[in-house]
Order: structure tokens, then C-alpha cells, then sequence
């Protein structure tokens, strides 16, 4: 069984900072990355890691965040920081794509955890 459990998140105030966490069973090494999605809205990429290392960051949130993992606690995380209203959605970690790493078709998925920044 693949699981992934997810922590973090929950209310911070406008350039405050939350890292999430996604402990992930097993131990092979793969394509992970995180999602969000806003109320009304479709889920959106955030950011990826692929079994490289090699790091992707959508646009809007790239030199605001940092998407690691530590293989030996089999857990991914993303570090935001400056954060913004906008950022306000469930987050959801996410390994093993269907397709290509942008794009929200993965075949396992966190349980989401809600980030809500406050003006």
C-alpha cells in the first residue's frame, strides 16, 4: 500500500511562512510534487521534484517556496514563505504521475491540508 500522509498548514497572517510535510511509504525513488486548490477553482500546480532532483516552481510562487525531500524519512516538504491571500487552498502532495509533473493527473494523493493567509 502507498500512503501519504500530509501535516501542517492551517492560518497564518499575510508574509508569514508554513512548511507542509508529506510522509510517504516506501523507499523508491520518484516523481513528487504538490498541488493546490482554491475554492471554485481547478487543482494547480505548485511545485515538483522529480527522482532527478531536478526542482520545478510554477511562476506565480517560484522564489517563494522550496520543494525538498529527505529519503531517509521518506518525507517531501514545501517551505512558503512571504506569503500571500492568494495562496489561500488545500494543498495536496502527490507521487507517481500519469503524465507529464505540471500536470494534476498522479496516481496517489495526499489528504490535503488547508493553508488560509489573513490579510
Amino acid at each position: 500500500q502507498v500512503q501519504l500522509v500530509q501535516s501542517g498548514g492551517g492560518l497564518v497572517q499575510a508574509g508569514g511562512s508554513v512548511r507542509l510535510s508529506c510522509a510517504v511509504s516506501g523507499r523508491t525513488i520518484s516523481t513528487m510534487a504538490w498541488f493546490r486548490q482554491a475554492p471554485g477553482k481547478e487543482r494547480e500546480f505548485v511545485a515538483a521534484i522529480l527522482s532527478t532532483d531536478i526542482t520545478y516552481y510554477a511562476g506565480s510562487i517560484k522564489g517563494r517556496c522550496t520543494i525538498s525531500r529527505d529519503n531517509a524519512k521518506n518525507t517531501m516538504y514545501l517551505q512558503m514563505n512571504n506569503l500571500k491571500p492568494e495562496d489561500t487552498a488545500v494543498y495536496y502532495c502527490a507521487r507517481n504521475p500519469s503524465g507529464p509533473y505540471y500536470d494534476p493527473q498522479y496516481n496517489y494523493w495526499g489528504q490535503g491540508t488547508q493553508v488560509t493567509v489573513s490579510s
